[in-house]
């Protein structure tokens, strides 16, 4: 593949993934007064209580929020993330004047909110999705998520919970309970269809990846200040040069995984990749070793109980 054909396809899934993820917010979720997290849920609720226009609330909310993001983080939040974001929000817009704010089904039928939920779930996942594949994203609230991962002990998981639940407990206030309960299974549904259909990545939450390069120094400075992770430099030899080939091991979480391999490929195409199924991942940035051998501590505690009965 050559480099122009490269950047085509990343084009490609930017564009295509926020129109995507525009549909499903403009003709599904916030007809339906479905508010599923992020800066679109948020939007939503905008629109129902003051009637302002979700395209626009989506890029008044996030284009502060990127500018934070690139103060605190600096070149990891590059154009390309900034283009999803605008994108998305011009998408919305456009779709909120061809089509009204109504939506395509008819809310007078109670099932149509749980369609909207499911299917705008699905249309939202496999457009967030291709614009991850593209090692962009749509800014938003994942920045507010990736601010306390990285000034408190939460992890990124931990976090973006943490977020996303404050804004359909804030639904569920103004929308009513069974309203969040929709946005649950939206919410769920979007992150399901990122992780197995789109991204092909399995069902867990992070991948470890090795790397061998001849570029290494390159690659590991990318990895350090565009994704914000560390990793491992581990000795290795060519089996039939016999020459050092140190490797790179790393974990990523899934929705990062598109942005390193991008970042493998353009600093070296003949570049090795092996990435595997991360069962667990504990420690700074991931989930608490603590909370993992408390947990551990209690199951052998149980099973002692256990036989001792």
């Amino acid at each position: 593949m050559t480099k122009r054909q490269y950047q085509f396809n990343e084009l490609f899934y930017i564009v295509t993934g926020s129109f995507l993820t525009a549909v499903g917010i403009a003709l599904f979720s916030t007809p339906a007064r479905i508010a599923g997290g992020g800066v679109s849920g948020i939007a939503t609720i905008l629109y129902h209580t003051n009637g302002f226009d979700t395209g626009l609330s989506i890029l008044v909310l996030s284009v502060p929020l990127f500018i934070i993001g690139v103060a605190i983080f600096g070149k990891q939040f590059g154009i390309k993330s900034l283009s999803g974001t605008l994108l998305l929000s011009l998408f919305t817009s456009l779709l909120n004047r061809i089509f009204g704010y109504g939506g395509v089904l008819d809310y007078s039928n109670v099932l149509s909110v749980l369609l909207s939920a499911i299917f705008g779930g699905v249309v939202i996942g496999v457009g967030c999705g291709l614009v991850l594949k593209s090692g962009a994203n749509t800014g938003g609230t994942d920045i507010v998520a990736q601010i306390l991962a990285r000034f408190t002990p939460l992890s990124m998981g931990s976090s973006l919970f943490l977020v996303d639940t404050v804004i359909i407990a804030a639904s569920g206030f103004v929308f009513g309970l069974e309203s969040a309960l929709y946005a649950t299974i939206n919410l769920y549904i979007t992150g399901a269809v990122i992780d197995n259909v789109v991204l092909s990545f399995g069902t867990r939450s992070s991948k470890t990846v090795f790397i061998i390069s001849e570029k290494r120094e390159i690659i590991q400075k990318a990895i350090l200040e565009q994704l914000g992770h560390g990793g491992t430099i581990l000795s290795g030899s060519g089996m039939f040069t016999g020459c050092d080939r140190p490797v790179i091991m790393t974990v990523v979480s899934n929705h990062k995984l598109g942005q390193l391999t991008n970042i493998v490929h353009q600093a070296d195409s003949r570049a090795f990749m092996v990435i595997q199924e991360a069962y667990q991942v504990l420690g700074e940035g991931f989930s608490p070793i603590e909370e993992a051998a408390w947990a551990g501590l209690s199951d052998v505690t149980q099973q002692q109980d256990k036989k001792k009965k």
